[in-house]
Formats: C-alpha cells, structure tokens, sequence
C-alpha cells in the first residue's frame, strides 16, 4: 500500500510539473521581447505574473528526481521520509506566491484586456500529456494554469495523511512524515482562509463567494425524452444546463434550463404518492449498441493500419460518436430526484448508486450551511450560466472518441475476476452490514455481487468470494450498507433500496497488478472505515479453457453421457436438483443467474455433488438460492465439451447469421435435434426452465435476454483449434473485438431458441424424453 501511494504521488507530481513547465514557457521570450523596441509585456509585469514559479519548478523537479529511483527500487524496508520532510520546509516558497497570487492574476487580466497578443499567449498555454509518450499537448489557460500552485499545497496535507496511514509507527519514516505533516498543517491553517480560488468561484451580493463544488454530465428525464444535460452544483443552488452545439470551432457556451437555491431542493416529495415510471431501454437494444461501437473500432483500427486517409476515419469516428452518445443517453435506469419549494419535481438517471450517493451527501452536507431562499434576475442567471464554462472541471462527454484518439484501443480487463471481501474495520458503532461490487463496462457501472448481511457488529467478517464477469472493465467500486429492517420507519427515496449507504470506495483494476496468477490484497479505504478485500483476474481466454478430466467419479468436468449413463438418467441429477431448488425459493429473485453467488458456498456444493454426498439437498436448502445458481453455471462451465458440442458450433454460429427466417428456423431445429440425446434433453430441460424465470421478469427483472447473456457464452464455445481468442500468453489481456462479436452470437443462438414457443420433434421425441420415468 506504501508503494502504491507513492507510485498515486509520483504520477500527481509528474502532472504537476508539466503545468508548471507550461507555465514558464512563455516566461523567457517575453522577457527577451521586453528588452526590444516592441515589448509584449514590462519586465515588472513579467515579475509579477510568474512571481515565484520557476522556484516552485526547482523545489518539485528535485522532490521528483529523488522519489522516482526509490519507488523503483522498492522493498518494505525503502525510506522516503526525509524527501517529505525537505518538501515541507521548503514551503515558503509557496507562502510567497500565495501572498502575491491575486495581483498577479489582476496583472495577467489587465495586460490581456491591453496587449492583444499576449491575450493570444495567455488562452493557448500547451501542457504536455503525461499519459503517453505520444506527441500530444492539452490547452490551457495562464489563469487555469496560475491556480494550480494554490490547489497544490491545500493537497499536500491529504497525501501525507494516507502515506501516514499505511507506514507502521515502528518505520523509521514515520516521525518524519509526521514532523512533514505538522508543517503542512501550520502552514496551510496561517494561510489567510479567505483568498478564494479565483477559477472556482464568482461573487454574488454583499461579497459572499459562490464557489463550484461539483459538476458532471447526467441524463434528464423530460416528459419521457432523455436529455443530456451539464449539472453545476455551487456553494448555494444546482444549476442545469445544456451544451450549445459547437459551430466553426467557437468556444463553449451553456444553457440555462433550471436551478434551484440548495435551502429549498428536497429529494423527495410530500405530495408525490406514486413515483412516475422510468422507461427502460430493452438489454437487446443496448447490446446491439456495444456491437455496433466494436464494429466501429475495429474499422477505425484496420483503417489507421492502412494508413487511409484522415476523411474515412473521421467519418467513422462520427459514427463512433453517434453510437457512444446514444448509448450513454440510453443506459443510465437509477433515478436522482430534485424538487424545488413549489413541489416541481425534476429527474436524472444515472448508472450507479455510487455517483447517486456521491451527489445526495454533496448537496447535504452544503444544505446545513444555506438557510436563505432566493432567486436570480434573468442577467444574474445569464451571468452565471456564462461562467460555467470557465468553471467547468469535466469538459467533455464521457466517449472515448473524446480521450485524446484512444478509441482504436480496448482499454480495461475481459475476463473473471475473484474478488473476496474479507472484513471492515474503524465502525464507531454496532450495525447490519453487507456490501455490493460494482465495476464499469462501456463507461457505465453496473452492480455485480453482494454479500450477506453480518448483523449487529463493528467487525463485520464477510470473507466470501465472488467471480465478476469483466467487459473491458477499469473500475471496481465498493458499497457498504446498513441493512434497514424496521419497515414501519422507512421513507422510500426514488422508489429504491431503503438501506444507508454508510460508505464507498474505488480501486483502478490495474492490468500490471492483476497480470500475475496470484491473489493481490488490498484495502479500500472509506470516510471512517476500510474495506479489506482480495482480488485475482483471469482473462477470458484461460477462464473458459475445458480441459479434460482426469478424474474416474464425480460430476464436474465428467462428460454428460458417463454422468447420465452412471446414474440412468435422462438429465444429470445435478442439474435437476439445481433447477428444482431454483424453482422453489429463486424464482423472484432479483438478478438470479447474474448475481455472483458466494463462491466458498458454489465449492462446498461442488464437492459434494462430486462426492455424492446424501445430504446434499439439505445443504441446498440451507444456502443461498444465488450460489444454488452459481453451482449450476459452473458444472455447464467445467463440462469437458459444451453443451452444443465443438463440432456443431460452427454451424451454430453460421446459422444464426442467416438473413432468411425460414431457413434459419430449419438449419437451427435441425443442428439442435443433432445433439447427442443426453445433451438435448437436457438441454430442453434448461431451456423450459429458463422461460418459466423469464415469465417473472417484473420482479426478478431477469429477461430472455439477460439469461442467454449468461448462459450463452457457457453452453456454446469454439474448440480450441476454431478459436479466435489469442492464446500467446504474451499478449495483453485486453480482449479483441473478435472475440467481442463471437460472445454476441454465442448469445443470440440461446437467445434464438429461449424465444421460439414450441421446439418441434419427430416422433413426440420430446415428450418422451422428458416424460420419462427416470427423470
């Protein structure tokens, strides 16, 4: 944890030198230009604007150099202390240009307002990308670019508090990372507190500051049309916005849609019996977006490979563009709703509770500070809503046609990932506690496993493991909630979950870290609490190997036809004990078969399947319906050859790619009836079952769609020798788009068959098989 702190400072120093760098670019030849006969600026003026700059460049180019080898050279037993300690006396430095930042600022402002050119200079300050080695540069301005230093030493007491936090007392670095810390805290707290941030805020009546404290883009509601919108949360009201298209290249410029002053918006409202519905965008149609930007990729890929022209990969980065947009507008389902005083309600999705959390506890904790109602004249509205552009800290839409020519890449992870939640610590007081996963897929966040619920504690000791699925994942987030069983005292917020979200966190999933085979522990640390988690990913093309079973007995990776010939079955016990333990307890159970179950619970009944343990239908009914579902995914998933057989597949895949319904229809019955019988019937067996959860799709909000996106890519799979997933273990385990597209039309066959009302067979087959008397 050390290191990895370390490495977080070292990257935020590093971007920190290149704003200083960009900031004393112009320094030397404006100091030339001012020694001519046609000086842009004096060298009074010079001296006063880049006050103190180029020594802040020395004090942080020299901390850099010598954290850098130390970093490199790591071991546990790796001093950095007397670094941090230099560091913090040399903050004079800062005290200095503190001091003399608003003239400077004033400087810069009237110099522009008078030289023309230097306006020019001042708006066009290039910072070099620190991302990648790539020659790029970002703009910014000598303003933007002046208040860095200020942001800078009110963050210099938060790293030494986590670099604090995960050095032992007994390391030598530890008194001097605290002397470094008592520095920090003396300095900052003789700071005059009321030398505001200029780009953050602006000044109302009566010389009170409005400042920014949050903004994003969010997707409105507006009677049933989704809107893109930017949201500005300040000191005293929300304001919504919308982004004017950019023509010819002019700068930003916003919208007022609506605000509402922070002392009179409430979440939910009185007068509200019944919150309106929200129109959910079908999982097929969501999907087909994905397939589409993966087409579109992989064009712009092969086009760039081609080196054709930069018209044909512009108009294909359009159409990225277009997809992207229509999938961010579409994808968000979780609702924030805002009412002003008059009761007017207004409503954002969003994809996650996280950011839904982030925002309520943002506005609250600004609530207990505004007590005054009030509203803006139109110019005061207009005046504000035109400084949202300088204010702004998120400046373009969340694409990846927006992330500096990135979007020929397939950033993030494809594949499993084993999470186990081990414990929490630091509660002040005893509570039911349970936490859900969370990672991004396609920049949005969906919830992927949950724990159960450790009741009345302040150590709750979860230790149970979950396999996430991964879809180009970056994120894993992590929520902790305080159970809520007292129904009579719930008040029902967006018509969701009445449990507190107590705490939450991030980690990067870091494909460096993550590359090696072993399990990486961590911690994630939360507002008066951690989180003690371990984590170890598999890329896709490993997690679904089969391999052949060496074992003479049990049920798992043992083909179907020795299982089903060993126990006189039609259909391998296992599966209808699973499926009937499902139908009695699971079957309105939200996200069954999507939610991870406890992968602990998913071994004890894998072992006693295998070791044909009596008990094992009283276990089942002892354990949670979630890993009843997780057993049965993984026997399909360890089954030597999938269910739809390697030499079938290719005919599969071909023909769900027929354009003609009706030979479609004949060439799948007719591949589905040549399926070894234990494989069909039992297969026939799943697929009545997986309709009849479908049926409860209101409650268990699982569809025909969501189901054959579980099970698809388990019960049709490519032999070894067709596939199109790389198996050099060198390669990045970034997933291709081929393997991307192959997963989708693993998904339609199921999907094919899930929506087909009867399966006709010769000879009643069917209704022979599964009416049998063995099953």
């Amino acid at each position: 944890m050390r290191k990895w702190v370390l490495s977080g400072i070292l990257a935020s120093e590093e971007t920190y030198l290149s704003h200083l760098e960009a900031l004393l670019l112009p320094m030397k030849p404006l100091k030339a230009a001012a020694t001519t006969s046609q000086p842009v600026l004096t060298i009074p003026q010079i001296e006063t604007i880049f006050f103190k700059v180029p020594e802040l460049y020395e004090v942080h180019k020299e901390f850099y150099d010598s954290l850098l080898p130390r970093v490199q050279q790591w071991s546990h037993h790796q001093r950095v202390g007397d670094l941090f300690q230099k560091q913090a006396s040399q903050l004079g430095v800062y005290r200095a240009f503190v001091d003399n930042y608003e003239v400077a600022v004033e400087t810069a402002e009237k110099c522009c307002q008078a030289n023309t050119q230097f306006a020019e200079i001042s708006e066009n300050l290039k910072v070099r990308s620190t991302k990648d080695l790539k020659d790029q540069s970002a703009k910014n301005s000598l303003e933007t670019l002046l208040y860095k230093p200020v942001d800078r030493v009110t963050r210099s007491t938060l790293v030494l508090h986590d670099l604090l936090k995960h050095t032992p007392s007994s390391h030598p670095d530890h008194p001097l990372l605290q002397d470094a810390l008592r520095i920090s805290q003396n300095f900052l707290s003789s700071i005059n507190e009321e030398t505001t941030p200029r780009r953050q805020s602006m000044t109302v009546k009566k010389g009170e500051n409005r400042q920014l404290l949050k903004d994003s883009f969010m997707v409105e509601l507006v009677e049933g049309a989704r809107k893109l919108r930017h949201v500005f949360l300040f000191t005293d009201l929300l304001l919504c916005a919308k982004l004017k298209k950019q023509i010819g290249g002019k700068s930003q410029q916003y919208d007022s849609k609506w605000y509402i002053p922070l002392s009179d918006l409430t979440f939910q409202n009185a007068d509200e019996s019944e919150p309106l519905p929200i129109p959910q965008v079908p999982d097929e149609e969501l999907d087909a977006m994905k397939v589409k930007i993966s087409h579109i990729k992989s064009e712009i890929q092969r086009e760039k490979r081609a080196n054709k022209g930069s018209k044909v990969i512009d108009r294909l980065r359009k159409k990225l563009s277009e997809q992207e947009s229509l999938l961010l507008l579409t994808s968000p389902s979780m609702a924030l709703r805002v009412h002003n005083r008059n009761g007017k309600g207004y409503m954002f999705l969003m994809s996650s509770d996280y950011e839904r959390a982030e925002w309520k506890e943002t506005i609250r904790e600004q609530q207990k500070k505004c007590f005054k109602s009030f509203s803006l004249t139109s110019m005061e509205l207009q005046m504000l809503t035109n400084s949202c552009v300088k204010l702004q800290t998120v400046h373009h839409i969340p694409l990846t046609i927006n992330k500096e020519g990135q979007e020929d890449e397939s950033p993030g992870l494809h594949g499993f990932l084993n999470v186990i939640v081990h414990s929490a610590s630091g509660l002040k007081q005893s509570l039911n506690l349970y936490c859900t996963l969370e990672v991004d897929s396609f920049g949005y966040f969906a919830n992927k496993a949950k724990t159960r619920v450790y009741r009345y504690t302040t150590e709750p000791k979860w230790n149970e493991e979950f396999e996430i699925d991964l879809e180009g994942s970056q994120t894993l987030r992590l929520l902790c909630y305080e159970k809520s069983y007292n129904k009579t005292k719930q008040i029902k917020e967006d018509g969701d979950s009445t449990d507190r979200i107590i705490g939450k966190g991030q980690i990067p999933l870091d494909p460096q870290t993550l590359q090696a085979k072993d399990w990486q522990r961590t911690v994630i640390p939360m507002t008066g609490m951690e989180v003690n988690l371990s984590m170890k990913f598999t890329s896709r093309e490993f997690s679904l190997k089969r391999m052949p079973s060496r074992k003479p007995m049990g049920v798992f990776g043992i083909k179907i036809s020795t299982v089903t010939k060993r126990e006189h079955s039609k259909v391998p016990y296992i599966v209808r004990q699973c499926l009937e333990e499902i139908e009695r307890r699971g079957m309105e159970e939200v996200g069954i078969y999507r939610v991870s179950g406890v992968a602990t619970d998913i071994q004890v009944l894998k072992a006693a399947f295998d070791t044909n343990n009596k008990d094992v239908s009283v276990m089942m009914s002892e354990m949670d319906v979630n890993a009843i579902a997780g057993t049965l995914k993984l026997y399909f998933r360890e089954l030597p050859e999938p269910l739809f057989t390697d030499d079938l597949y290719p005919n599969f895949a071909g023909g769900i790619a027929l354009s003609d319904s009706v030979a479609k229809e004949s060439c799948m019955l007719n591949l589905l009836l040549s399926l070894p019988e234990p494989n069909l019937v039992t297969f026939l067996f799943l697929l009545d079952h997986l309709k009849r959860v479908a049926d409860k799709e209101s409650i268990n909000k699982m569809s025909l769609h969501n189901l054959a996106t579980v099970f698809g890519p388990t019960l049709l799979r490519p032999a070894e020798k067709d596939s199109k997933i790389p198996t050099n273990p060198t390669q990045p385990i970034s997933m291709g788009d081929s393997w991307s597209l192959e997963v989708m039309s693993q998904v339609q066959v199921l999907l094919y068959f899930l929506q087909l009302e009867t399966i006709p067979t010769p000879d009643s087959k069917r209704q022979s098989i599964l009416f049998s008397t063995e099953v």
